[in-house]
């Protein structure tokens, strides 16, 4: 079944770059942008992680930030300490919240990312991410929304 704006947000529960469990729960009452991306260190990936980082004072008074690929915590923590990511990465290594959130691809996870409201409701699905662009888009949602 293919989540639309409306739908509840899928629960997970999975380690980030530094070993810590992180599940949905763990976000109720507060935005949340889950962006999945296709692999650590690829150039659209990394483009897309540093307009992250970049824009990063102004999302964290928005929203939670979350990127989610299939790499290991150890490749996600050597992507962030290189590029100095302020956000945290969730290794999905058995694909089941990439299933679960239809952004799962042939071989990678596809570039989308979802907007969960404080009642863990999405609010908005982004299923063509422009990484270079991505950041002040959600910027400028966000404000619409809040």
């Amino acid at each position: 079944m293919k989540l639309t704006e409306g739908s509840p947000a899928p629960n997970f529960s999975t380690p980030d770059q530094d070993g810590y469990l992180h599940k949905l729960g763990d976000y109720a009452g507060k935005w949340l942008l889950l962006y999945f991306y296709p692999k650590d260190f690829t150039p659209g990936c990394t483009t897309e992680a540093c307009s992250l980082r970049d824009n990063f004072t102004e999302l964290q008074k928005l929203v939670n930030v979350i990127g989610i690929s299939t790499d290991t915590v150890d490749s996600h923590k050597k992507f962030a300490d290189k590029y100095q990511l302020p956000f945290t990465l969730l290794a999905d290594n058995d694909k089941r919240i990439t299933k679960a959130y239809g952004a799962d691809g042939l071989i990678f996870n596809k570039r989308s990312s979802f907007l969960i409201g404080p009642d863990s409701i999405i609010k908005k699905i982004y299923e063509k991410v422009k990484p270079e662009q991505h950041a002040a888009e959600i910027i400028a949602d966000l404000k619409k929304l809040q």
